[in-house]
């Protein structure tokens, strides 16, 4: 397998990070945003397409129509992603924001169902794909909500990012963390150190411009966060308003096929099921 080098000075990866192992190099998750983006986009006509694997209705948030996309900026042991995210070339099929769109409709449709979502990759992956993809459903008749998920990377870096989503009002972003501490982040995604901060200055941006959103975080899992780092999340997530942890969607790690291949791959011993979970995060609020 090719794994990731990267020199700081000159801030390039030699090679393309895949899944990780108990040897593999960290990268920047920037830097590997832009080169995923070169993957797994094109241009046609002027238009930005990405890959797409499937577009079909999800049984999460209640019933979603979901696009799912190709290719992600993150490693992360406990992704449940099939190889797409670390094959980006071997998988998908270029689509336009209209033809995703058009997709999304057809499969909601069908099932009654009023909102969106893209999933499986990372959204934010092709900027201008996104932002068209978003213009197609406030426009749209049908749609009532789309639910950006994201893991923050390009949100953190980006500001006039963020800022583009104050023209639509249908989208609800889902910022998800990976980890409390920089070791941590290191440990679960393979990003580097430095990089574990970007997705709080994604949290930051989304407040500056009042963008409708919601923090998630693996912090209910006591075999992948200690209490210290949970706590060390939770100390974060205050320092930027005490509102996010009474909100923290928090989660645990399921055993789908491709998050145990990758946990082995990546040296984790992780024992199943979960037997006990942490209490949420919002009890260590003072006169909640």
């Amino acid at each position: 397998m090719v794994f990731c080098l990267i020199n700081n000075k000159s801030k390039q990866i030699k090679a393309y990070p895949r899944y990780l192992t108990t040897d593999a190099k960290h990268f920047n998750p920037v830097v590997l945003a832009k080169w995923t983006e070169k993957i797994v986009t094109r241009w046609v006509n002027n238009v930005q397409l990405k890959k797409y694997t499937a577009i079909y209705c999800a049984g999460v948030y209640g019933g979603i129509a979901t696009a799912y996309t190709v290719g992600c900026c993150l490693r992360c042991v406990f992704c449940w992603v099939n190889w797409s995210r670390d094959f980006p070339e071997r998988y998908g099929k270029y689509l336009s924001p209209e033809e995703v769109y058009t997709q999304l409709e057809s499969a909601g449709k069908k099932r009654g169902i009023r909102k969106a979502r893209v999933s499986g990759g990372e959204p934010t992956i092709g900027k201008v794909h996104l932002l068209e993809l978003l213009r197609l459903i406030e426009e749209s008749n049908y749609f009532d909500l789309f639910i950006l998920e994201t893991n923050g990377i390009l949100f953190g870096v980006d500001e006039d990012y963020v800022r583009a989503l104050q023209k639509f009002t249908k989208v609800h972003v889902r910022i998800s963390l990976k980890a409390g501490t920089p070791d941590a982040f290191t440990k679960k995604t393979g990003a580097i150190p430095e990089s574990f901060e970007i997705p709080f200055n994604a949290i930051k941006n989304l407040i500056k411009y009042k963008i409708s959103f919601h923090v998630a975080a693996m912090s209910a899992d006591p075999r992948f966060m200690t209490l210290e780092e949970r706590l060390a999340l939770a100390k974060k997530l205050a320092e930027i308003d005490p509102l996010l942890i009474k909100h923290l969607e928090e989660e645990i790690v399921d055993p789908y096929k491709n998050t145990l291949k990758r946990l082995k791959y990546a040296g984790w011993d992780v024992e199943w099921p979960l037997r006990k979970i942490y209490k949420p995060l919002s009890n260590l609020l003072k006169n909640e």
